[in-house]
């Protein structure tokens, strides 16, 4: 199945919940999480397909397939490394942005689960009535086919 970019349904699910926390709970609520870390765990599953999408369109990705590992780890560490170890450092940022490792283990976190998500809701779908294909050591050189 090809990776459906900002139609996923996990990326959907990121948007919505980040409006609802925005707009909804976070004005009527005092849970920590959700002022703290709900962002930070939709992170990564937000703003992949649309790096995908924009490195497909910009043919610097040449399949349609669903993240790789590396395509989730690499913005998992750039994000970290820029929002939790330069830009509270950054002069202007002072007050606006703090270092936290919860917000590290947050975005690790919906790493995780997106990868996971993606791998099972990607999966390829067995070809019906295709022959099944065996390696060479199984080929039969008397008969010239499939033992």
């Amino acid at each position: 199945m090809r990776f459906q970019y900002l139609r996923d349904p996990l990326f959907l699910c990121c948007v919505a919940a980040y409006f609802v926390n925005r707009f909804a709970l976070k004005p009527t609520c005092d849970w920590p999480f959700l002022h703290s870390y709900l962002n930070d765990l939709i992170c990564i599953p937000f703003w992949v397909p649309i790096m995908l999408l924009l490195m497909r369109k910009l043919r610097l990705r040449d399949n349609d397939g669903s993240p790789a590992s590396w395509e989730i780890l690499v913005p998992l560490l750039m994000w970290s490394a820029v929002f939790e170890l330069w830009v509270p450092h950054v002069r202007g940022f002072e007050g606006l942005a703090t270092s936290d490792p919860f917000d590290v283990t947050a975005y690790a976190a919906g790493a995780f689960g997106a990868a996971i998500w993606w791998r099972m809701y990607y999966r390829r779908e067995p070809h019906h009535g295709a022959r099944e294909m065996r390696p060479s050591c199984c080929m039969s050189p008397d008969r010239g086919g499939i033992l």
